[in-house]
């Protein structure tokens, strides 16, 4: 008999009442655990704290507080969270803002039910989840930001020093890795992995994924050794 997995926690975001629910009820069709639903800004922030969700599926245009703020103000406080933006809007702009705020992912509406799905599993997971032809437009945006001058900070004498396994699970993850690829390749769980994550966005002072990717890129840590 094969192992259970753990039922992944949704909560949908959307200011469209018939969208929402739609939306809702094919996650939970799947096998999704739809814990909240909200239909603008502020509700999304309180409701978001006391479901406590592992997947945000998030519009952009709320009333109230747009999306990328409600990503912020989360994730700035529960760096766990995934996000995955369900959008009707394709601009570039709007997606690299999305990711700045600390998004995984970004889906565009037009994607199917069986791409939503497969998008919030893969999100779930840890995997950066983008509609075909935006996940080259992030990456090249990490190697635009790379390329300015580094913080100050990061190159001060005394700056924080990552262990061996630190600097290695960091370097998978600028090589665009997720959590559950990088814990096979190092033989170990995807919980430590998360871990020492975690340790490292503390010891640099950073808050996300998008900016650890960013730090690794303006170190090189991408190259291959």
């Amino acid at each position: 008999m094969t192992e259970q997995q753990p039922t992944v926690s949704v909560m949908v975001v959307d200011d469209h009442p018939m969208w929402r629910d739609a939306v809702a009820r094919d996650l939970a069709a799947a096998g999704f655990d739809v814990v909240a639903t909200a239909g603008d800004g502020p509700q999304a922030v309180r409701r978001a704290r006391a479901a406590t969700p592992d997947v945000l599926v998030l519009d952009l245009n709320l009333p109230g507080m747009p999306g990328v703020q409600v990503c912020k103000e989360l994730v700035g406080t529960d760096p766990t969270l995934r996000v995955l933006v369900l959008s009707a809007s394709g601009e570039h702009a709007d997606v690299l803002e999305a990711v700045k705020s600390g998004a995984t992912g970004y889906l565009l509406k037009s994607a199917s039910g069986e791409e939503l799905i497969d998008a919030v599993r893969r999100t779930a997971a840890g995997d950066p989840v983008f509609t075909p032809g935006l996940a080259g437009l992030v990456l090249g945006e990490y190697r635009r930001l790379a390329a300015d001058p580094p913080p100050a900070a990061a190159d001060e004498p005394g700056a924080p020093r990552l262990t061996d396994r630190e600097t290695e699970v960091l370097r998978l993850v600028a090589k665009g890795l997720s959590y559950k690829q990088i814990a096979e390749r190092l033989v170990i769980s995807h919980r430590t992995v998360q871990n020492h994550v975690q340790n490292t966005l503390g010891k640099l002072q950073l808050h996300n994924r998008v900016e650890l990717v960013r730090y690794a890129i303006e170190r090189g840590l991408d190259d291959d050794a």
